[in-house]
């Protein structure tokens, strides 16, 4: 048993390191790109489903109410958050609109949609990149997998796409929560302060 999760920790090990190697590059374009909706007075509206939702919602968290400094919150929502209205639009539009149409109510030009999702594949995430391009809304998606998703093939050129080379669900998550402590790091730092190496 021992054996077993010192070979978890290995793997875990390898996969954040093969991804960090390949994303950096991304992660601080990614960065950038928060920033300058910030810097522009807009927000950043934030979903993914399951695990994912849950990592939405942390990440929304982390920029409302603060990550390793004090500093004023950033306007970031999860739209999952609300199971009330999730489920509400889900059995009034069916599942597939349960975020578009809250991106068509609360979206603005400018804003910005950050996706999270292990594989891309999801109805409603789909459809919440097309709301979200409706309304002039640049996005954000932290996919997983080694081909192109359904929501890769939505992404335009001024929309960026952190996939973590995995196929392992558990792998993708440990990364794209590293990844989402990496952009409020570099957020925090862009706009508050200076970085510490």
């Amino acid at each position: 048993m021992e054996q077993r999760v010192v070979t978890l920790f290995h793997h875990s090990i390898e996969a954040t390191m093969n991804a960090g190697e390949l994303l950096a590059p991304l992660i601080a374009e990614a960065s950038e790109m928060i920033v300058h909706t910030l810097l522009a007075e807009n927000k950043l509206l934030i979903c993914g489903n399951g695990l994912s939702g849950a990592l939405s919602q942390s990440f929304s968290a982390q920029l409302m109410g603060g990550f390793e400094r004090e500093r004023p919150g950033l306007p970031a929502l999860a739209l999952n958050g609300d199971a009330i209205t999730t489920g509400t639009v889900a059995r009034n539009h069916g599942r597939a609109e349960s975020y578009a149409r809250q991106i068509r109510a609360l979206g603005q030009p400018g804003d910005l949609l950050v996706l999270i999702s292990t594989d891309g594949s999801d109805s409603n995430l789909v459809q919440a990149i097309r709301a979200a391009h409706d309304r002039e809304m640049g996005v954000l998606a932290l996919t997983g997998g080694e081909s192109d998703s359904d929501c890769t093939a939505l992404l335009d050129v001024h929309d960026i796409e952190l996939r973590v080379p995995s196929q392992v669900a558990s792998e993708v998550h440990q990364v794209h929560l590293l990844t989402l402590f990496c952009l409020c790091d570099l957020i925090d730092s862009s706009l508050f302060g200076g970085y510490e190496e």
